[in-house]
């Protein structure tokens, strides 16, 4: 796997949001992503940036742009040091919510990519890396 292009910013607000959507957009566009495709990375990265902000208390996200073989896409690593998860498996259950949602965010992200994979600890934080493959 070859890392083409490499970014990381902050993700503090609503504004820092907003900006990783387009950013997302952009990228799977200039790696010829249909609409569909585009789509379905642009809501996995808001759930998940969201997440960052609100649940993680701030953090940041790295956007990389990767080939493998005739593969490309983009691969997004979601960083926070909030409270973290203290049950992953109950928090991908959809239907489960710490908040106000539906419940549906960290599994509907990950029925959206192709490739899912959450860390956390209480106490230490959550590490989300999510990556579609063209």
């Amino acid at each position: 796997m070859t890392v083409l292009q490499s970014e990381t910013t902050s993700l503090q607000t609503q504004a820092d949001i907003v900006h990783v959507r387009q950013v997302v957009r952009q990228w799977a566009i200039q790696q010829g992503f249909t609409l569909v495709e585009q789509t379905k990375m642009v809501t996995a990265t808001s759930e998940l940036a969201r997440n960052t902000v609100v649940h993680g208390e701030g953090g940041t996200v790295q956007f990389e742009a990767l080939t493998s073989g005739s593969r490309r896409g983009p691969r997004l690593i979601f960083v926070d040091h909030g409270p973290g998860i203290a049950d992953i498996t109950q928090a991908m259950t959809d239907g489960y919510t710490t908040g106000e949602g539906l419940g549906l965010g960290l599994g509907g992200a990950k029925r959206l990519v192709t490739e899912f994979e959450i860390t956390s600890h209480p106490g230490t934080g959550t590490r989300v890396c999510i990556t579609k493959w063209k």
